[in-house]
C-alpha cells in the first residue's frame, strides 16, 4: 500500500514540512515520486519513520540517526529491541515517580508521613544537574546567579503558577510552529508579538536583560535537551525562534 506524504501525516503524527524536511536532508526519501509530483510512501518507509521517531523520542540527534540508519550493518530487530529496552528502563522510571506522587499526596493529607529520601524518588537529578553544569559552563558566574534567582522566585510556587507556565509557553512555541508552517518569517510583526510574550514570561524567572535573552536564543539552538524539546513542535523551531529572539532585541538598537 502506498501512502501520500499528507496521508502518512496523518497516520504518523509528524508534520507535512517535517517530511518534507527528512526528504530534503536525505534522512527519509519517499519510495518514488509520480507523475503528478506526489512523493508516495511504502512500506519500507513507514518502518523507517518508525524507528526515527524512536531515535528522536531517546534524544538522538538527526546526524546521527541518519548516519546510524544508513549503514550497511543497520538491524531493524536488533535497533527495536535496543529501543524497548531503554523505554522499559524509562517505564520503571515513571512507574516510580506516579508513586511518589501518591506517597505525596497521602503525607498531604495528613493519612501518612514520607521521609524527606521519598520526596525525590523517581526524579532524573543527574540529567537536572547535567543541565545546571551547561548553564555554569558557557556562562559562568552570571549563569549561577540566574540559577539562583530562578530557585528563589519559583520556591513558593504553586500549581497554579506552574500550570500558567507551562500554557503560556506551550501556547507561544505552538503559536510560532503554526507561523512557520504558514511561512511567515523571524520578523513578521504576529511572530514577533510572540517573541514578545516569550521574553515577559521568562522575565518572571529572573531578571532578564537583553544580553541574557540573546544567551538563551543560542543555548535553544545549542544544547540537546531543548533541541529535543523544541523540535517537538516543529523541526526548524530551533533556529526560527533564535532568530526571532535575536531580531526582537536587535530592533530597537
Amino acid at each position: 500500500m502506498r501512502y501520500k506524504v499528507k496521508e502518512l501525516a496523518k497516520i504518523s503524527g509528524v508534520s507535512v514540512r517535517t517530511l518534507h524536511w527528512y526528504d530534503e536532508i536525505g534522512l527519509l526519501k519517499p519510495a518514488y515520486i509520480g507523475a503528478n509530483g506526489y512523493r508516495y510512501y511504502e512500506q519500507e518507509q513507514l518502518l523507517l519513520l518508525q524507528q526515527i521517531l524512536f531515535f528522536r523520542e531517546l534524544d538522538f540527534k538527526l546526524d546521527d540517526v541518519q548516519q546510524m540508519i544508513t549503514s550497511c550493518d543497520f538491524d531493524k530487530i536488533k535497533t527495536l529491541l535496543a529501543h524497548k529496552s531503554n523505554l522499559q528502563l524509562n517505564q520503571d522510571r515513571m512507574s516510580k515517580l506516579i508513586q511518589t506522587i501518591d506517597k505525596t499526596v497521602v503525607h498531604l493529607k495528613g493519612n501518612k508521613m514520607i521521609n524527606e529520601h521519598e520526596l525525590y524518588e523517581g526524579f532524573d537529578l543527574a540529567k537536572q544537574k547535567e543541565y545546571e553544569q551547561y548553564l555554569v559552563k558557557h556562562h559562568g558566574t552570571i549563569a549561577e546567579d540566574l540559577i539562583a534567582q530562578c530557585n528563589k522566585r519559583t520556591v513558593s510556587w504553586g500549581s497554579q503558577e506552574w500550570k500558567e507556565i507551562k500554557e503560556e509557553g506551550a501556547s507561544i512555541l505552538q503559536g510560532l510552529s503554526v507561523y512557520i508552517e504558514k511561512g511567515a518569517g523571524p520578523r513578521d510583526e504576529e511572530v514577533q508579538h510572540l517573541i514578545q510574550q516569550h521574553y515577559k514570561m521568562i522575565g518572571r524567572f529572573y531578571d532578564l536583560t537583553k544580553d541574557i535573552y540573546l544567551s538563551l536564543a543560542q543555548l535553544y539552538c545549542e544544547h540537546p535537551g531543548f533541541r529535543k524539546f523544541f523540535e517537538e513542535h516543529s523541526q526548524q523551531l530551533p533556529e526560527f525562534m533564535a532568530e526571532a529572539m535575536r531580531v526582537y532585541i536587535y530592533k530597537d538598537l
